[in-house]
């Protein structure tokens, strides 16, 4: 068996020489060559994925004021962010409402402002000490004015996510986006062949520090996300057919596109934020060529009816991607009409950019400095629960 190691992709890298292709196109190669000289012949392949991510922020620093003020209310064009993280940082959430707009502006969406250089509305006020007397401060910010703008995302890039529907006589709106009544339509939300922990579902390859293409941008892999849960029910190839394992993200806002970093509105449900990431994924051997050479139909999900509100909803079937991207599955002994929330567009793109950086030489691989965990047991409250995005 043909074996790899970082550092030997990494030197072709550099040099120029390194044979990358995207999870769509290996799937040809390998038809083509065969496994075995497939994994010889390619040296790393691209995966990306772009949908709604909710579990996402982003850590600023403001810089100080003259006097000094200690920040602990404070409001980005009147959306709420955390005051109790010192004096002049704070965290705003991608998914916080506007205080005076509502749904249909939030976190995310001062966010892609501060990307897009857009001047953003700060207020905050204090109940002043000695050392910071100031109580309040009204002014503008960009991303250039300000000392830190990164992006930290606690929980993105699910390995796999249900499909939902919904069985009740009333349309519903959820994360999942607009469900019409009596099993009229079926949504999505994700890459399939191409999103990135569907092409290495033990996570050889992806684990604390592993850079990424995050925004338009080069971020890292900082820890497992919330929710990780890679022990999920598993196909016969080892890909999860629920939701698995996660991501925390994290890349500097500053160097970020607004591309591939945008704010959604959820009809009656409120503000979401799409994220765009990428992963390499080095082929250190050929089972690592037979994992990132997955296909649609190899991948499979289940549908669920979301007008039940419990976390322990039973699936109504199971399908896979190949039928959810062909626009119609079988549910009911009828066909259904199915939407993806996310793009596969842009994770192509997104493939290609990346693909475009490693073999330019502008982007090297990076071993995980730790693994992910292997299992975990998330909690639950015990209340019907709400948002696993």
């Amino acid at each position: 068996m043909s074996v790899k190691t970082f550092e030997e992709i990494n030197e072709k890298i550099r040099s120029k020489k390194a044979v990358v292709v995207t999870a769509e196109e290996i799937i040809g190669i390998v038809e083509e060559k065969g496994a075995a000289e497939a994994a010889k012949q390619v040296d790393v392949v691209t995966t990306a994925t772009f949908g709604p991510m909710c579990s996402s922020g982003a850590f600023l620093n403001f810089g100080h004021a003259d006097p000094p003020i200690r920040m602990n209310y404070i409001r980005l064009n009147d959306v709420p962010a955390s005051g109790g993280l010192a004096a002049v940082d704070t965290y705003i959430g991608a998914t916080e409402a506007s205080e005076t707009r509502g749904m249909e502006y939030g976190g995310a969406h001062v966010i892609e402002d501060l990307i897009a250089g857009k001047k953003v509305h700060l207020r905050a006020t204090s109940y002043g000490t000695d050392c910071y007397p100031r109580t309040e401060i009204d002014t503008f910010i960009t991303k250039d004015s300000i000392n830190e703008a990164y992006l930290y995302n606690p929980r993105n890039a699910y390995q796999n996510y249900a499909a939902a529907t919904n069985g009740s006589d009333r349309t519903i709106y959820t994360y999942m986006g607009v469900l019409l009544p009596r099993f009229r339509n079926v949504t999505y939300s994700t890459a399939g062949e191409l999103s990135p922990l569907l092409n290495d579902p033990y996570l050889r390859t992806i684990g604390i520090g592993t850079r990424i293409f995050l925004g338009g941008a080069q971020g890292y892999v900082t820890w497992n996300g919330t929710q990780h849960n890679p022990s999920r029910l598993r196909s016969e190839n080892g890909v999860p057919m629920q939701n698995a394992a996660t991501l925390a993200v994290a890349g500097d806002l500053k160097q970020m596109s607004t591309r591939y970093i945008r704010a959604a509105t959820f009809e009656k449900y409120g503000v979401s934020m799409f994220v765009g990431i990428g992963i390499p994924i080095p082929i250190l051997d050929e089972e690592m060529l037979r994992y990132v050479s997955v296909r649609n139909r190899d991948i499979y999900t289940f549908i669920y009816d979301y007008s039940i509100p419990s976390r322990s909803r039973p699936p109504l079937t199971k399908v896979s991607y190949e039928e959810l991207q062909s626009g119609t599955v079988r549910l009911n002994d009828r066909d259904v009409p199915t939407a993806p929330l996310s793009s596969l567009r842009v994770a192509r793109e997104i493939a290609g950019v990346l693909k475009e950086w490693i073999a330019a030489g502008q982007f090297l691989l990076t071993q995980p400095v730790a693994p992910l965990p292997s299992t975990a047991s998330p909690k639950g409250l015990d209340v019907v629960g709400g948002d696993e995005r």
